[in-house]
Formats: structure tokens, sequence, C-alpha cells
């Protein structure tokens, strides 16, 4: 059966720079996740970065709050942290917060997720890949539900969508449209198509490449990665022209 209205998927890239969030914006991107240290898997940006972001481009972000790379598991003076960087960002813009939270046996601190549900205030809160950590991740899927995020991002808990597609097939039938299940981790431009799924109708991406500075230097690394538009469009075409097949 047809759906009655036409899905509309989104491509969201994931940016730790200006220059990487026009260009996802000029590539046809429906949505930017913004943090720093990406190479990390990401920490909460400063929160002049997210007022330059938001008007420079007409898109929702959706912003990291972790305050420091490692492990998801946070003490008090963490959490207290986290409450302060999540009102920083929502008074520069935030359109969403994107967070995770485990115990110390790995599986979602359910107390601690329930309170930052609270302090998000209304403004929609997304598990990242620390989903893939937990050791049953449809118990997991419904656990997040359950608590009332919209989204999880996750490579079906392997280390990279690709390679857990399956568990993402798996994950997106067992969601049954009360969450998104978007893939991400490591999603490259040429091997896309490999993890469109009818069910899974938002997808994650960095979608970079190095940049080189025309000075160069031993002692530091002069290069950056930065997303490039070219690359977002050619992902945008191949998830768009993949649904309109799949509705045609």
């Amino acid at each position: 059966m047809k759906p009655n209205h036409p899905i509309q998927p989104i491509v969201e890239v994931v940016a730790t720079s200006l220059d990487s969030c026009i260009a996802a914006a000029q590539g046809g991107a429906k949505r930017i996740e913004l943090c720093a240290a990406l190479s990390t898997a990401g920490i909460t940006p400063n929160s002049a970065l997210l007022r330059a972001v938001k008007q420079a481009v007409d898109l929702p972000v959706a912003v990291m709050i972790r305050p420091r790379e490692g492990d998801f598991i946070y003490n008090a003076a963490e959490v207290a942290l986290m409450e302060a960087e999540m009102e920083m960002c929502r008074e520069a813009g935030a359109d969403a917060f994107v967070l995770g939270v485990l115990d110390e046996k790995g599986e979602i601190d359910h107390k601690l997720l329930a309170h930052f549900m609270r302090r998000a205030n209304g403004l929609p809160l997304v598990f990242h890949r620390a989903f893939d950590l937990t050791s049953d991740h449809g118990a997991s899927l419904e656990t997040l539900i359950d608590h009332g995020c919209v989204r999880v991002l996750t490579s079906g808990g392997a280390a990279t969508g690709n390679a857990g597609k399956h568990a993402l097939f798996a994950l997106a039938e067992q969601s049954a449209g009360r969450i998104e299940v978007m893939p991400g981790g490591g999603l490259r431009e040429e091997s896309f198509e490999e993890v469109l799924h009818p069910l899974i109708h938002q997808y994650h991406l960095s979608g970079r490449a190095e940049v080189r500075s025309p000075f160069q230097a031993t002692l530091f690394d002069m290069n950056r990665m930065e997303t490039q538009a070219e690359i977002i469009a050619r992902v945008v075409e191949k998830v768009e022209s993949y649904f309109n097949r799949s509705q045609n």
C-alpha cells in the first residue's frame, strides 16, 4: 500500500564549523547536528558558533550536549554542566538536543534520561550512538520510546552503519513509526545505497573531505576536514531518488 502522503526523507549533516554548516545547506541537507571535536564522537559546541549557524542557514539545528570525551557515565557536577549547556544552547537557538546517558553497566540510565527529558522543556531529545553500547538494542529502543525520545542515531551496534545495516533494518521495523531510527556512523557517499530502507526516512553523515591550508608546517597539522556541498548534494539525490522510486 502506498503512503497517503509522499515521504519527505531527511539528510542530516553533522558539522563542527560554520563553513561546514553552510556547505550542508547548499548541498540540500534538511537538518544539522552541531557539535565540536567530532573525532572524539562530539562534545557540546560553543554558543557563539550556534548563533552564527542559526543566522547563516535556515535549517533546524540539533545540538550535541556532551561535556567531555570518553564514556557516557556522568557525575553530579557533569550533570549540572550539561544542564547549563542545554540552557545556553536553548538561548542561542537550538532546535533539539542530542545526548546519551548510560549507567555503569553500559545500559541506558533511566533516571538521568528522564531528568534530561524534563530539562529539555519541550525541545525534542535525540539519543546518540551511546545506544550502540547497550546490550539489548531492542529493549533499549523501547526504553527510548517510553521516555519520549524522538530519534535515535545508531549504527546498529556495529563499527559503521553499513556493517550494522541488518540490525538497523530490524530496529526500524520494531519502531513501527514510534521513533525515528536514523542510521549513522561512517556513512559514505559511495556506499550510501546499502543503508536505504523504506521504513528509514532520516540519514546522518558528515560528508567531509580534507581542506588543505595554503600554509603548511611540521609542528602542527594545518589541514582540516570540512563538509562538502557536492558530496551532500549527491547523497541527497540518492536518498530522494530511492524514495521517489519506492512511492511510484
